[in-house]
């Protein structure tokens, strides 16, 4: 592992996407406790995306058109929905919640899970970009991945929980008005239909 990695992978988590979108979105909705399953979703959500970078799957999502469209159109469907349910004040950004707070821990993380699991982007951003901080001289090349996709989930998750908490923060001023918080529905819907179209958009 180098400085060079945890310098570039602390740039690339800190920057705003889908899953910093999504949780900060929950932490101001929700709270504390959901924005760190929120964060905690997004980040199992990489796993897959890894393990296929690893295992050299994502070659065959690079490579396969039908594959990696499938993936993505689906990614975009994913991303209107949530856009509508934002807008609508529904689902695991809903302001309300039912009595059953495992159920809603439980959406909270899916929809995190999804966001990324959805993104075909990610395998392929993987697939280019653990290679570069591995020396290939090595036997244990497999492992070393291994372990710098570990050490990129761990930053992800530590700097999504602080971007959902710094958002819990501001939460009592939204829900107190109701001008603020349609504003912030609309927001957040805006956000994810944004990022249906560049994900519609996007190319291998």
């Amino acid at each position: 592992m180098s400085f060079e990695f945890l310098i570039t992978s602390l740039i690339v988590v800190l920057a705003p996407g889908t899953g910093v979108i999504y949780t900060i979105a929950t932490g101001i909705s929700r709270g504390r406790s959901y924005a760190t399953a929120a964060a905690f979703g997004c980040t199992i959500g990489i796993v897959p995306h890894l393990v296929a970078s690893i295992l050299g799957l994502s070659a065959i999502l690079h490579t396969s058109a039908l594959l990696f469209q499938s993936v993505k159109y689906a990614g975009v469907l994913y991303l209107l929905y949530l856009a509508w349910q934002a807008l609508k004040g529904e689902g695991a950004l809903s302001m309300s919640s039912t009595n059953d707070k495992t159920k809603n821990y439980r959406a909270v993380i899916t929809t995190g899970f999804l966001i990324n699991i959805l993104n075909p982007k990610l395998s392929i951003f993987f697939l280019a970009f653990l290679p570069q901080f591995v020396d290939t001289k090595q036997d244990a090349t497999t492992l070393e991945m291994g372990l710098l996709g570990l050490i990129f989930m761990g930053m992800t998750l530590g700097v999504f929980i602080v971007y959902g908490l710094f958002a819990a923060k501001l939460r009592h001023h939204v829900i107190a008005r109701p001008n603020i918080l349609k504003w912030f529905n609309r927001s957040v819907a805006g956000a994810f239909t944004g990022l249906s179209i560049k994900l519609a958009l996007s190319d291998r």
